[in-house]
């Protein structure tokens, strides 16, 4: 199906296209400020608070590669609109949810809908924009509009719960999800590849066995601690992900081509998307910890000062693609990471005591670097295959960025917690609100002092860990890349 439009209907497209990818990163951050009261209306038990908050990330991660692969079959305008269906289905469902259960079914929905909407959105980006420096700053665009939905998602959730009762979270997403029925259809092309093996069921199945107890097992180390439960279903999910990929070399359609990975190019950009969000996403937990437990500002106040890390991210994913014709994708990824590096290496400069605006210097830098290494690597992964394939192949790079999130949050997370029970002598608590809950109330006792600097020092060496890391992949990729291209 042709899919050639005019450069003013594909530009109205992808300002069309920013509405879903702004509502699922939202709905990442934003049912956290709701859970306290959630937890007070509906009741449910710490299992069910768990899976409240994670069953929307879980079925994303699950099902993304499966998504891109359906809309490259089906209409990618198509799964795009079905999934804002259900997405917006499953809004008004956990609004008005009576129950914990049926909450976490709402929400299991909202992430069945979301899948679509990441892989698709990029796809149709690809039709869209088929010369390479337009199709990178749409992009650009794109991921701009991802990080911002993240981190407006607390801000404007704050002000509405100060006002409504916590369903507002979620009839938040009806407005925007009308005007992308009412202008999808009209601005937005159809695109579908003529499909000649039938699709990949097994691949789907293997697909979710492994990744859906791979995250859940990553993630529950990192809420719970490590135990012989989740290690055993981490374990499960690995051998079920090999089996996966070993089908993936004999099935005649695959999801995912393991040809790509041969590509310098693409298995960098990979890399770069699981570290760069292993290092982004346990930083962003400790960091929101540090400003709400041990700074003691409130939640809209500590979502206020993630702003201009957000505002760097946005800016500096529009602009990726200048930055990359002017030294080079190579120089410019290499250089994205490093920046990323740098600012997680800041972090190491924070006290319980530093004026905010060292917090805030930091962070932006670090915003800088994640801003054009996100947009980098996604227009890498999308540019990398036909435009017959993007859907597959954003879906891969979009796992990668999930599965890099649960592990950050397990790793770096858990390797903050030794550290922060390292220095308590028996005295603290599993976590630092726990621990000052134990203090006696009075600001400033010794219990109170010294738990903030150990959760301090957990932080540093989570940072320090994390700066490694991403500095080490820097140079990595430029060696890679240098070599290959």
């Amino acid at each position: 199906m042709s899919t050639g439009i005019s450069e003013r209907r594909a530009w109205v497209g992808l300002g069309v296209l920013t509405l879903p990818v702004i509502l699922v990163s939202m709905d990442f951050s934003v049912l956290y400020l709701a859970m306290p009261t959630i937890a007070r209306s509906l009741e449910p038990n710490a299992t069910q608070e768990l899976w409240i908050l994670d069953v929307y990330g879980f079925l994303i991660a699950g099902l993304l590669i499966t998504m891109g692969n359906l809309g490259d079959r089906i209409g990618r305008r198509r799964i795009l609109l079905a999934g804002a269906a259900v997405f917006g289905v499953a809004s008004v469902a956990a609004a008005f949810a009576p129950s914990a259960g049926a909450l976490i079914a709402a929400r299991a929905f909202m992430g069945l809908g979301g899948a679509t909407l990441l892989p698709a959105s990029l796809a149709l980006i690809a039709n869209m924009f088929p010369r390479d420096e337009v199709r990178a700053h749409a992009i650009g665009i794109w991921t701009a509009a991802f990080a911002g939905g993240a981190a407006i998602g607390p801000v404007v959730g704050g002000a509405l719960l100060h006002h409504y009762w916590w369903g507002v979270v979620f009839l938040i997403n009806i407005p925007v999800l009308a005007a992308l029925f009412l202008l999808g259809p009209f601005v937005l092309p159809e695109y579908r590849m003529k499909a000649t093996h039938p699709f990949d069921v097994l691949g789907v199945v293997l697909s979710l066995l492994g990744i859906l107890p791979l995250v859940y097992a990553v993630k529950s180390a990192a809420a719970h601690g490590i135990s012989l439960g989740n290690v055993l279903l981490g374990l499960a999910g690995i051998a079920l992900l090999a089996a996966f990929f070993m089908h993936q070399k004999r099935a005649p359609a695959p999801l995912v081509n393991l040809q790509l990975f041969a590509n310098a190019t693409f298995s960098a950009c990979i890399a770069v998307a699981l570290v760069g969000m292993m290092a982004q996403g346990g930083m962003s937990y400790l960091i929101n910890v540090y400003l709400q437990s041990v700074r003691d500002f409130d939640v809209l106040d500590a979502a206020l000062a993630g702003l201009p890390m957000a505002v760097t991210v946005a800016t500096f994913s529009i602009g990726a693609s200048r930055v990359a014709r002017w030294v080079g994708v190579r120089r410019a990824l290499s250089l994205a990471v490093a920046l990323a590096a740098a600012g997680n290496l800041g972090l190491l400069a924070l006290s319980t005591t530093s004026p905010l605006w060292v917090f805030l210097a930091l962070t932006a830098v670090t915003g800088v670097g994640y801003g054009l290494q996100f947009a980098l690597v996604t227009d890498a992964v999308v540019g990398s295959v036909p435009p017959q394939h993007a859907g597959a192949a954003s879906g891969i790079s979009e796992t990668s960025f999930e599965l890099g999130t649960a592990l950050g949050l397990a790793l770096f997370g858990s390797l903050a917690t030794a550290v922060f029970l390292s220095r308590g002598d028996g005295r603290f608590a599993d976590s630092l609100g726990a621990t000052l809950d134990l203090a006696d109330g009075a600001a400033g006792s010794e219990l109170e002092l010294v738990a903030k600097q150990a959760f301090v020092d957990g932080m540093h060496a989570a940072a320090l860990a994390g700066g490694l890391a991403l500095a080490i992949l820097s140079v990595v990729v430029a060696f890679v890349m240098r070599e290959r291209h």
